[in-house]
């Protein structure tokens, strides 16, 4: 009885495996666990090596395991894959995923949301097909069988290369109406068609095939994305000024559109748009003006007149947009209200008394300690006690006085609280336009970028005034200039907030951004678009924007958001022409992308390509990792400091990371000036929630892990890099990725700062001791100092000898560990700096370290 029932039990699964993967069988439930069957067919049949790679967060390489008639499919439960029904999961096809990656399907990443494929609920199952080169993901084969050009562009400037579902019959070309070739294809599914001329790039093509069974006709656009090449940028770059050029007696608008047959530009006399407000607002155009196209595809137009406040806009004539696109100027240095219209800026109106006295600080990038800072974060809690108008604004970073009382306790706020505390730097997340709506603010972290040299109007006390943003951000410049501070400034150049329409999608279709060989964006950012660096109209952008803020505004240094999506050329210019304005500038940013890059991995300034930087630097993510387990880990992860599992590759990465160095799959990567250390930042979690999130709920245990992170931070080699509020432990209620959260989310409440004062003032003798010590700030060549591992790994020991001073420091590290016998360290002689816990007093000897314990203590050396 038992052998025929175990007989109908396996009748009964194998039935339900393959009511699964084919919907037109008997459906029987097959469990309980959700499931997906990805079908793939290749036209070469040949599927040796070939395998999933799929993510939701960390991808990992799943093999077909099944083959039907329509090709090869690979069957799992979504639990296998690591995602839900809620999630967005990631998929590539390529040969040996994970190993080789010795080639890929398509050109760029597909991702499945599973709300928009049909469960058969009957099997608990998804069932999605894939064909080779078409980036579509279909829900039934039968859909995916239909004519369609699955990818039509331009390989060079005469051929087509032309890729059908189908067999074809025949094909047709048409520029607008005019048919410049024809011809017949022998049932192929991918040929080329050869024009007799070059393309026009100011033109439009259009081809039409003909399908050998049905006749039906489908048209299809050419891409031309693929012609923007090399050889393109060496025929149209343009190495001149561009954008609106003022004097008083005239204004020269160029700008750069070698596909463009007309643009006009329109002066209005007023920065508001009559849909934005009817009483402020106005679409009386001043003058209109078309411009010449010159030489590299460059229009020109001379304005007579002071036009000096006057607004503009380019009304572009292309084939992309024949009747006419009105877009703001890429070059645009100021604008009104929602970065609607440019602004022709007389910046010599716009200096505050002694703006000519001061120049960046020249700050050795060792010694820099940064502070990252939301400009609506300082001001936003009720706990500021400032100026309510200046709340959230430029002029509430530089408002003095503000204090916050309670029970008896008076702390200083914002301005005089980041004073205080003695930072020497302070990186603001984006202070350029956004794509937000400045009448009706809300919150929002700023990568959204819109007018890349133009100031963000929701920070200015009048958004409607392109001036006002620029006479209040230099008084922050200044005050904090004046205070010891240099302003670094947080760019995204590596994306968009959008394309279609946009100002340099208009301009030149198919050039800023990168594309796979069908015309689909790649989106090495995760946020739908990556830009190109490596074509030179976009890397002169970068530079001369660059240039652009260090020269009119005096800034410090900049921070590049997923700076692995530009290329390694490109940073090294940007480096070299910043270094001109400020030979100290301080450049740095994330060596990753946010998802597969249409760029060669061997030409990103990701971090496996550090050895190459020139110039600039990069987050050292991987102390941080061991340190507290920030980043992509899981939320629950333990640490270094909150585990006492170490082992050598974890302990490899801290002691490489005091050194200021990186260390990145066995290899280390340059040292303290390339390296930023750090422990957290905007993105993701603050030390106390982080180690909320792990599971360390004991308040005190809390922060006493949260000060030995920043402790490890603050006395490693390299650039020093916090988040703001960290210095009374600032908590965001759990959130991860409060991006476009509540103000109060992510207010600075100094309220913390009372009851966290222990915390505040070892902090301030952290940053004083890593401005003021040159022993931290060694370089490549001196600092190959030892690092002793004590306890079982739990313990870290080393000592720094300081020529200038004359002195030598020790610096001590416990983290977690639960043990019956404590460590001892022998500091006799030395003279206490700081214990983070204030266990101890100055008179040191034989010291027994206690749990999360920093200890630096120094003596004179004879």
């Amino acid at each position: 009885m038992k052998k025929l029932l175990s007989l109908f039990l396996i009748l009964i699964c194998l039935f339900g495996f393959c009511a699964c993967k084919d919907d037109t069988k008997p459906s029987v439930k097959r469990e309980e666990k959700v499931s997906i069957y990805i079908h793939y067919q290749r036209t070469s049949k040949d599927y040796d090596g070939w395998a999933l790679w799929l993510w939701k967060t960390d991808g990992k390489r799943f093999d077909f395991n099944g083959e039907d008639d329509f090709g090869k499919y690979a069957f799992y439960t979504l639990e296998e894959i690591g995602v839900t029904e809620e999630d967005k999961m990631g998929l590539i096809v390529a040969k040996n995923p994970g190993s080789t990656w010795d080639a890929k399907d398509g050109d760029a990443d597909r991702y499945v949301d599973f709300s928009l494929y049909e469960k058969d609920e009957a099997t608990n199952c998804y069932n999605l097909y894939i064909f080779q080169g078409d980036m579509e993901i279909y829900s039934n084969k039968d859909k995916l069988m239909i004519d369609n050009i699955s990818s039509a562009y331009f390989s060079n400037k005469k051929r087509i290369f032309v890729m059908v579902t189908n067999p074809a019959d025949a094909y047709t070309v048409k520029v607008g109406d005019q048919e410049v070739k024809s011809g017949t294809v022998n049932g192929e599914k991918n040929f080329e068609i050869l024009l007799d001329e070059d393309i026009d790039i100011s033109e439009e093509y259009k081809v039409t095939v003909t399908f050998a069974a049905s006749k039906a006709k489908v048209t299809a656009l050419v891409a031309v994305n693929q012609l923007f090449n090399e050889e393109f940028d060496e025929e149209y770059y343009y190495d001149g000024e561009l954008g609106a050029i003022y004097t008083s007696s005239y204004t020269t608008f160029k700008v750069w559109s070698p596909v463009s047959k007309k643009i006009e530009v329109i002066i209005y006399e007023n920065g508001t748009p009559a849909n934005v407000s009817s009483t402020k607002g106005s679409d009386t155009v001043y003058k209109k003006v078309e411009m010449t196209k010159g030489a590299k595809g460059v229009f020109e137009a001379k304005v007579d007149g002071d036009l000096e406040g006057k607004y503009y806009t380019y009304l572009v004539y292309n084939s992309s947009y024949p009747n006419g696109k009105e877009v703001v100027d890429p070059y645009a240095k100021s604008a009104g209200i929602n970065g609607a219209r440019g602004m022709i800026v007389d910046f010599s109106k716009t200096n505050p008394e002694g703006w000519d006295n001061i120049s960046a600080l020249q700050i050795d990038r060792k010694a820099l300690t940064i502070y990252e800072l939301h400009v609506a974060d300082l001001t936003s809690s009720s706990t500021w006690g400032g100026t309510a108008s200046n709340a959230k604004k430029f002029l509430g970073l530089i408002e003095e006085g503000t204090t916050y009382s309670q029970d008896g306790v008076t702390v200083k706020t914002g301005f005089d609280h980041i004073k205080e505390l003695g930072v020497n730097a302070v990186q603001l997340l984006p202070i350029f336009d956004q794509a937000n709506d400045e009448v009706n603010v809300s919150f929002n972290w700023g990568y959204n970028p819109l007018n890349y040299n133009v100031l963000e109007g929701c920070y200015s006390t009048d958004a409607y005034d392109g001036y006002a943003r620029i006479k209040e951000f230099k008084q922050v410049v200044k005050a904090y200039n004046e205070a010891g501070i240099n302003i670094i400034m947080d760019v995204v150049y590596n994306h968009t907030n959008s394309v279609t329409g946009t100002n340099l999608d208009v301009l030149m279709p198919g050039y800023y951004y990168r594309y796979t060989r069908d015309g689909a964006l790649y989106n090495g950012s995760g946020c739908g678009n990556e830009t190109a660096s490596e074509k030179l109209m976009f890397r002169k952008f970068m530079i001369d924007s660059v240039c652009f803020w260090l020269e009119e505004y005096k800034l410090g240094g900049f921070r590049f958001d997923l700076m692995g999506l530009h290329d390694l050329e490109t940073m090294k210019q940007i480096a070299t022409e910043a270094a001109k304005i400020n030979p100290s500038v301080t450049i740095f940013g994330e060596p990753w992308t946010g998802g597969t890059s249409g760029l060669n991995s061997r030409l990103q300034a990701t971090q496996a390509n550090e050895g190459h930087y020139e110039g600039y630097g990069a987050f050292n993510d991987k102390m941080r990792d061991e340190l507290v387990k920030g980043g992509l880990n899981a939320k629950n992860a333990l640490s270094w400091i909150s585990n006492s599992n170490a082992n050598k590759s974890v302990m490899g990465t801290i002691v490489a990371g005091i050194k200021g160095i990186t260390y990145v799959n066995a290899t280390v990567q340059p040292g303290p000036d390339f390296t930023i250390n750090y422990v957290t930042c905007h993105d993701n979690y603050t030390l106390t929630d982080r180690f909320k999130a792990a599971g360390v709920n004991n308040a005190e245990i809390n922060k006493k892990m949260a000060m030995l992170a920043n402790a490890i931070v603050f006395t490693s080699q390299g650039t020093t890099f916090m988040l703001s509020g960290e210095e009374f432990l600032r908590s965001k209620g759990g959130n991860s990725n409060s991006y476009n959260a509540s103000y109060q989310v992510n207010e600075l409440n100094y309220a913390l700062k009372i009851a966290n004062m222990d915390m505040f003032k070892n902090y301030q003798l952290l940053i004083a001791l890593k401005q003021s010590t040159p022993a931290l700030h060694l370089d490549g060549e001196h600092n190959d100092f030892d690092v002793e591992l004590l306890n079982g790994d739990n313990t870290i020991v080393y000592k720094l000898i300081d020529v200038d001073l004359n002195r030598e420091y020790i610096i001590v590290h416990q983290n977690g560990i639960n043990r019956n016998n404590t460590q001892n360290v022998d500091l006799t002689g030395y003279t206490l700096y700081l214990d983070t816990l204030g266990l101890h007093s100055e008179g040191l000897g034989e010291v027994a370290l206690e749990r999360f314990e920093s200890i630096i203590a120094y003596k004179d050396l004879e």
